[in-house]
């Protein structure tokens, strides 16, 4: 699930979240705009039942996928596209 908050300026926080446990192991959010660097915006379990981490982000389209243990990728079906590369979010 992604949720967008305009901050000031420019700029937008999204925030990628995932169900606590659902896919097992670590997961992180890779993508353009952190270089798809493993660990960098690894998801923190929350205590509503869910794991999550912010990026703020300035106007224009990213590409991002998620990484789970073992080398498992998968995508976002809240992004605003997903094609055979990922997902794809567009920002004001």
């Amino acid at each position: 699930m992604l949720r967008r908050s305009r901050l000031f300026g420019h700029k937008t926080r999204v925030t990628f979240s995932l169900p606590a446990d659902e896919p097992p192991g670590t997961v992180s959010v890779v993508g353009d705009f952190n270089g798809w660097e493993p660990g960098r915006h690894e998801l923190l379990r929350r205590r509503n039942g869910t794991r999550s981490v912010s990026v703020t982000l300035a106007p224009g389209t990213y590409r991002f996928r998620y990484l789970g243990t073992d080398g498992l990728w998968f995508d976002d079906e809240g992004a605003d596209s997903v094609d055979q590369q990922g997902g794809l979010i567009t920002l004001p």
